[in-house]
């Protein structure tokens, strides 16, 4: 665990221990012992000014891993759910979606692509500066058609997600709208992905709370290019 944090961890640590050199150096006690055999406190000046500048380095390379943590985090996807799918008949496809941490579940659904929906809480400061993510809660999975016409009178497919687990932050900020002052905005993300049998997907939430659906091996990637995706 403490390897995956590297190099701010490391940075992270040295800080630590330069800030406590440099305060005793810049407010241990030194100097002559009075009568009773006490050390008589004296801020020697040159003793001070190098303890001063320990402890202000030690302030930079403390806020020096705090920005490479919190890059870190915008550059990072959470994964959401993967996706597999086999066809059943003519834009016909089981599709079996499996929530992050969770037993597998399976939808029948028509059309030529699959589409997540999902609600997102994205937060503001100082909850943002101090690197809670977006909370997301994902509300349907369906069916959709590449060709317009096709949608109006193909069978459609839509399911709700409502018995996947998450927190409903967006009820409870309509709630109890006090509780939450720290909420910037809800929004809607969807990702959409074209169906083929076989295909094999993942599903992240990036660090701005957008859904995204990646090919989760090569034969997807390879089918995807060919369909010019």
């Amino acid at each position: 665990m403490f390897d995956a944090l590297a190099p701010f961890a490391w940075i992270a640590l040295a800080a630590v221990f330069a800030f406590f050199i440099g305060l005793g150096l810049l407010l241990g006690r030194g100097g002559p012992r009075d009568e009773h055999g006490r050390k008589v406190f004296r801020l020697r000046p040159v003793r001070r000014l190098f303890g001063l500048l320990v402890v202000a380095l030690a302030c930079v390379s403390a806020l020096l891993a705090f920005s490479l943590v919190q890059f870190s985090r915008l550059t990072t996807d959470r994964p959401v759910a993967g996706v597999r799918m086999v066809r059943q008949a003519d834009q016909q496809f089981l599709l079996s979606a499996t929530p992050h941490g969770r037993e597998p579940r399976e939808y029948t659904l028509y059309g030529d692509e699959w589409q997540i929906d999902a609600r997102v809480v994205r937060w503001r400061l100082p909850a943002l500066l101090a690197g809670a993510p977006p909370l997301y809660r994902l509300e349907r999975l369906s069916g959709r058609y590449r060709d317009v016409a096709r949608e109006k009178t193909g069978v459609r497919s839509v399911h709700a997600l409502d018995d996947w687990p998450a927190p409903d932050l967006a009820a409870l900020k309509r709630t109890f709208p006090n509780w939450l002052p720290f909420v910037d905005v809800q929004f809607g993300s969807a990702a959409y992905m074209p169906m083929f049998d076989g295909a094999r997907y993942e599903v992240y939430l990036d660090p701005r709370g957008a859904l995204v659906a990646k090919p989760a091996d090569a034969p997807t990637e390879a089918e995807l290019k060919r369909l010019g995706w």
